[in-house]
């Protein structure tokens, strides 16, 4: 378990904290197999019954780290971030997260599979993937386009712009705006009221609303082949070279 993600036990709700606020709660692949380790172990841990994933400091998360990014990239699907993402797909118990601070590429991707979202008034939401010459990940093609429609996906998506709180509560990403600081405590009153629910109606609730995971699962896979191809590619490659020099990327 990575020292930057830090498992607590509140009764029956386990809550997993992103604890590198130094970074922002960059995410290292230490960290994604962390986290993974933690789903998988939450899931088969029946005295858990709801999971409430949780930033440290003034952030949910920036993202992936950079440098450990380039130095370390997924190269293929059992790479530790896609290991999360499957184990956040397949996650059989509700997922409450709290969001405040900014919540960048997976830090937005990965509220598209949870079950409710608190973000405080402070937060900030962005999916910069094509301002780094990358594309989409974790199914948010086909989940962002189901949630808010093609056109404002398009918007999010393609244009890279980040968007607030109440936008954020308009579009159907979060379920509630809570005061500054008050995220955390707003995700965990929803938990502790989740975990008071009949567990298997529960889960079995969470499976019909979840659709066709095949799909998810199958889209996730589709946007990782590109994805790991446009990292190896130019554009990329320059747009870590413009983030370094702090001038814009010049895309051939």
């Amino acid at each position: 378990m990575s020292e930057h993600i830090v498992v607590e036990r509140r009764e029956s709700v386990q809550v997993v904290r992103l604890a590198r606020p130094e970074k922002k709660n960059a995410l290292t692949v230490a960290m994604y197999a962390a986290l993974a380790d933690a789903l998988d172990a939450a899931a088969a841990d029946d005295a858990v019954r709801v999971l409430v994933l949780v930033g440290s400091g003034d952030a949910f998360t920036s993202g992936n780290d950079l440098h450990d990014f380039v130095a370390a990239p997924p190269t293929g699907i059992d790479s530790p971030v896609f290991r999360f993402l499957r184990a956040l797909v397949g996650f059989p118990k509700p997922i409450v997260a709290a969001v405040n601070g900014i919540a960048i590429g997976i830090g937005t991707t990965l509220l598209l599979h949870c079950d409710l979202v608190v973000a405080d008034e402070s937060a900030r939401f962005h999916l910069p993937f094509i301002n780094l010459g990358l594309v989409p990940e974790a199914a948010s093609s086909l989940l962002l386009p189901q949630l808010v429609g093609h056109r404002v996906a398009s918007e999010l998506l393609l244009l890279g712009a980040a968007f607030d709180a109440p936008r954020a509560r308009e579009l159907g990403i979060v379920n509630a705006v809570a005061p500054q600081g008050g995220a955390e405590r707003g995700a965990l009153a929803m938990a502790d009221q989740l975990a008071t629910r009949a567990p298997t109606a529960l889960r079995a609730t969470k499976r019909l609303l979840t659709g066709d995971r095949d799909a998810v699962l199958a889209r996730m896979q589709a946007e990782a082949t590109l994805f790991m191809a446009q990292l190896a590619g130019p554009e990329f490659a320059e747009a870590v070279a413009a983030f370094r020099e702090k001038r814009s990327p010049r895309f051939a």
